[in-house]
């Protein structure tokens, strides 16, 4: 059903973005909040988020946490999957429930006039889901739609490859969707369970952007949320990148392989973190700019684009990459990628480039911060992570410290070029697997 959009948000400069104001509050139910008040406009986004996610999905189960968010506005209290959505539009609210490998994600956009209308129909969602069968077995078709569309897809072929080899039976080391046996085997108890087991408030973060006040905020959350269960079920334990160094070749007829490359990464609290993230961006993560465009791409022409990001997991780290070539090309591609990865572990990036990434750095950071959304987005993140509210000040102060010798100390401990397993999927010319 269309659903009215609410695209109503505060523009902030980059000189603005620093004068943000976070007012970080505690409920007398234990919930904490952080808050930006913003009353220009009768408008606030709320984002809420909770630890566990598809992690806590039961044996066998899988999938269950993913389908049973995507039925969490698909009726609830006496209203059917139609009545809810038709008072949603009518109160011009948007809602998003969707869940994650580690959380799970609640947002709301609402106008200020609305706002207890919008809460309480939030309230019976979270509180009291139908779990109707014919909304299970629609949004189930959806699911078992996209895992059928995932089989025939290079990137996400070589991605289920890659999570499994790296992390085995854990649950990184498959689809929060699912199979399409496990998904079809779900049943709608098997929809409470996991409705039961993730939204809680054992681990939960908000943040709210608008036309709110920090002390409204507390007695809206207890009602709100008050009501979930206080404990949830122990989250998994920390699994190690088990994936080695090598190369695996997955046949695919298609005209242009596609390879999913990466080793173990670094923890988001570790105290080089800064250092580890200027260095991916040097690499691969700044497109145009990185060495790895570069060399792939500009200078020998085998992709159209390479990219690497970090990933610090909550229960594991990864530093990975993808590129794409031509059946013919991508041998080189892998290998030249291989040779930038030995070059930059043994010598280092130069003081040019560490400038020119600090400067793009610095300078897009204050652009995130564009609108209400926006904004609560970044807040709760900041959250979950454990940054401090003050961060969004001193996060630039934070790049510009990184030193050179800083960058290449990282780079000769984190880069492995030995480590690097390279998951093609295609019909790559003169590569064949290693294991």
């Amino acid at each position: 059903m269309l659903r009215i959009i609410l695209t109503v948000c505060f523009a902030l400069t980059a000189s603005l973005a620093s004068a943000i104001e976070i007012k970080e509050i505690t409920s007398d139910g234990g919930i904490n909040a952080w808050v930006v008040e913003e009353p220009s406009i009768p408008f606030t986004a709320l984002e809420i988020r909770m630890r566990g996610g598809a992690s806590l999905d039961l044996p066998e189960k899988r999938g269950a946490v993913n389908l049973m968010m995507a039925l969490v506005e698909e009726g609830s209290g006496d209203m059917d999957a139609q009545a809810f959505q038709t008072k949603l539009d009518a109160l011009a609210a948007s809602f998003s429930f969707r869940a994650y490998a580690d959380t799970m994600s609640i947002s709301a956009r609402f106008l200020t006039e609305n706002q207890d209308e919008v809460l309480a129909l939030l309230h019976q969602a979270l509180t009291a889901p139908r779990f109707d069968q014919d909304a299970i077995d629609r949004v189930r078709a959806q699911v078992l739609s996209g895992i059928a569309s995932d089989a025939k897809s290079p990137n996400r072929i070589a991605s289920a490859y890659f999570d499994h080899a790296a992390f085995g039976d854990h649950p990184y080391g498959s689809s929060i969707d699912g199979t399409v046996e496990s998904v079809n085997a779900l049943t709608q108890a098997d929809i409470f369970d996991a409705y039961h087991n993730t939204l809680t408030r054992a681990e939960i973060y908000v943040s709210a952007v608008g036309n709110i006040t920090a002390d409204q905020i507390g007695p809206m959350l207890d009602k709100l949320l008050g009501d979930l269960p206080a404990e949830g079920p122990a989250a998994p334990t920390h699994v190690d990148f088990g994936l080695k160094g090598g190369v695996t070749v997955i046949p695919f007829e298609t005209p242009q392989s596609v390879a999913l490359f990466g080793h173990a990464g670094i923890e988001r609290h570790d105290e080089d973190f800064f250092a580890a993230y200027i260095l991916n961006e040097i690499v691969g993560g700044a497109g145009f700019e990185s060495r790895l465009m570069n060399e792939v791409r500009e200078k020998r022409g085998l992709t159209y684009g390479i990219g690497t990001y970090l990933v610090p997991k909550f229960h594991a780290e990864m530093w990975v990459g993808q590129v794409a070539s031509g059946n013919a090309t991508m041998s080189e591609a892998v290998q030249v990628t291989r040779d930038v990865w030995t070059d930059i572990a043994q010598n280092g990036v130069t003081q040019d480039e560490l400038d020119n990434i600090k400067t793009f750095l610095t300078g897009e950071y204050p652009l995130r911060f564009d609108g209400n959304a926006e904004i609560a987005g970044i807040m709760v993140g900041m959250q979950m992570i454990g940054l401090p509210t003050d961060y969004v000040i001193n996060r630039n102060a934070y790049m510009e410290a990184v030193t050179l010798a800083d960058v290449n100390r990282v780079a000769a401990e984190l880069m492995q070029p030995d480590a690097l397993h390279f998951v093609v999927v295609g019909q790559p010319e003169g590569l064949v697997s290693s294991d």
